[in-house]
């Protein structure tokens, strides 16, 4: 990112990893409130957008909130600033403060909620646990002199091109030959105007999620260095990698329930979490999913997990899974606060590479609960 970074900038960036298209239908992701057209400097993530993480806003001179859970998900019919919710709406827009929210995509979002809680309790080979679709495919096939390939192949790998399973850069190429005649305003990198080149290029062919194919043809054309790129991208057949809500995976050292619960409490940062199951029982294989997951506890049984791990389990549900055979551990909602660090590492990463973002996690409190 440039000295004068807008809010348009950083979102177009952050929906390279969590594009709104992943989310549910039933769900309003996105912007909230406020205007992307604006410069930004200082941005804010949290989970929540209550009143007093805007007056933590306020207070820190945010210019754009990045949050996981939606401002505006219940339509409003009017806008009373008698209200907590009139309220914030009217703090937002008079100190122009920009919320955008990435809620169930940033769940099936690799990287995302999800693997966050996968990761932080040691869930290896995961995959969703309500598949959702697949990401389309596409092969780029590109035309680069000799001595740039290699420089081309990693900045399109970089950008999420030839990943095939846990490989990456992985790519074919081929040498030959290209020719070009540069003609009356150009500005050729090799040959001269009027003149037929024949330049020795190597072709590179990989394979590209469609959702990354923008970035991917970004990062080519920064690198590569004719004015006119040569390549071509052709839709294929194959199947991309699984996308949904929830994981499921093996943990890397099995343990009793009771084992697993006290790892939660620390990795998570929560002080408690309710349990249903034997104590001594061996976990093995994990099923999980951040927020509100009760009605997936079938899933979780179809998996062959040992237990699941959401927030929000009611009483009969979690008999219903007791019947089953199946351990839960309730966390709590507010247990996707995890992703929180995440985003501000990927948008430290990916916008702020001149240094000119102040990028920070919200401090404000937005646990509704407390267990006395």
């Amino acid at each position: 990112m440039n000295q004068t970074s807008t809010a348009q900038d950083i979102i177009r960036e952050f929906e390279k990893w969590s594009p709104k298209r992943l989310a549910f239908d039933w769900d309003n992701v996105g912007l909230q409130v406020g205007t992307l057209n604006k410069p930004v400097k200082n941005i804010m993530v949290t989970l929540d957008v209550l009143e007093n993480v805007v007056d933590e806003a306020i207070d820190k001179e945010v210019d754009l909130i990045i949050a996981h859970h939606p401002l505006l998900f219940v339509k409003l019919n009017q806008i009373n600033l008698d209200t907590p919710k009139g309220r914030i709406i009217q703090k937002l827009i008079k100190h122009d403060i920009a919320v955008y929210a990435a809620h169930t995509n940033l769940d099936i979002a690799e990287g995302g909620v999800n693997d966050v809680m996968a990761q932080l309790i040691g869930v290896t080979n995961s995959r969703p646990l309500i598949e959702t679709g697949s990401d389309s495919l596409v092969k780029l096939t590109v035309f680069v002199p000799e001595d740039q390939a290699d420089s081309l192949r990693d900045a399109i790998s970089e950008a999420g091109a030839g990943h095939i399973g846990h490989y990456s850069h992985c790519t074919y190429q081929l040498s030959g030959q290209g020719t070009f005649k540069p003609e009356e305003g150009t500005n050729p990198y090799l040959g001269e105007q009027g003149k037929l080149e024949i330049v020795d290029e190597k072709r590179i062919e990989t394979i590209v999620p469609k959702s990354r194919l923008s970035g991917v043809l970004k990062a080519m054309e920064e690198v590569h260095p004719y004015e006119e790129v040569a390549y071509d991208v052709y839709p294929l057949l194959n199947e991309g990698e699984s996308l949904g809500a929830g994981r499921v995976g093996e943990l890397e050292t099995p343990m009793p329930l009771r084992e697993l619960v006290e790892l939660i409490k620390k990795e998570y940062d929560v002080p408690h979490v309710r349990v249903s199951g034997k104590m001594d029982k061996i976990i093995k294989k994990v099923a999980l999913l951040g927020g509100s997951g009760e009605k997936y506890i079938h899933h979780a049984k179809k998996s062959g997990a040992d237990v699941y791990i959401t927030g929000d389990m009611t009483f009969h549900m979690t008999q219903d899974a007791k019947e089953m055979g199946l351990s839960v551990i309730d966390p709590g909602h507010h247990v996707e606060k995890v992703v929180c660090p995440k985003v501000k590492e990927y948008l430290e990463e990916k916008c702020n590479k001149q240094g000119d973002l102040n990028i920070f996690v919200s401090e404000a409190d937005t646990e509704p609960f407390t267990v006395v």
